[in-house]
């Protein structure tokens, strides 16, 4: 059994779907943000030291076992279901893969970031916002011609590095202009949305907003 600590619309809501698609048996234990700073609650330091979501602990585990950060418990239940998800056999679609699963919060999800925190502070926000929302149009740009050449990231098959972008991409749609203009990605994530494991997880996460 895996307990999954999932915080309202975050990060985590790609753990879900990671499980649903897996197959594993998991429970979810809920998290709201605080009203005023939206950040995680308190609560979330009994679980993990640095407060924050996603967080899992795998029951059947020796001993058990808690694992932070998405990378890597995405990693941790590929592994954990014999490499289902995981690299695709052919070397160049392997590298691929490993390439999207940590672009996606190491190269696209800082200016997105940036831009979310900008926006919340008056007058000081908004042109340097101007500076930020060039860097993201580039992020977009790659993103849509690499999805214009293969139906997923990786390849022809979903995999664990789709799991991770689709955060990144929900959050751009949401706030920072993706839209129509780039068809590919955008139906890339209506065929993320459409799949029932998605779908199931949205059901168990309870309230997200970027779906």
């Amino acid at each position: 059994m895996i307990i999954v600590h999932h915080l309202e619309n975050s990060r985590s809501q790609r753990i879900l779907w990671m499980l649903e698609e897996l197959g594993f048996d998991y429970q979810v234990k809920r998290y709201q943000r605080d009203a005023k700073t939206m950040l995680a609650p308190p609560e979330l330091k009994r679980i993990h030291p640095l407060g924050k979501s996603p967080v899992i602990e795998d029951l059947d585990a020796d001993g058990g076992r808690v694992v932070a950060e998405t990378g890597a418990i995405v990693e941790y239940l590929v592994e954990k279901a014999d490499g289902r998800l995981g690299p695709p056999p052919h070397r160049d679609s392997a590298l691929r893969y490993r390439f999207w699963l940590h672009y996606a919060e190491g190269s696209m999800m800082p200016p997105l970031l940036l831009k979310l925190v900008l926006s919340r502070i008056p007058l000081m926000g908004k042109p340097a916002i101007k500076r930020i929302l060039p860097m993201i149009d580039v992020h977009l740009d790659y993103v849509e011609a690499e999805l214009s050449q293969r139906p997923w990231f990786a390849g022809d098959d979903l995999t664990a590095a789709d799991v991770m972008m689709s955060f990144p991409l929900e959050a751009a749609r949401s706030r920072a202009g993706l839209d129509a203009s780039r068809p590919a990605t955008i139906a890339w994530l209506n065929k993320v949305h459409a799949r029932p494991a998605y779908q199931a997880a949205l059901e168990k996460g309870g309230r997200y907003a970027y779906a």
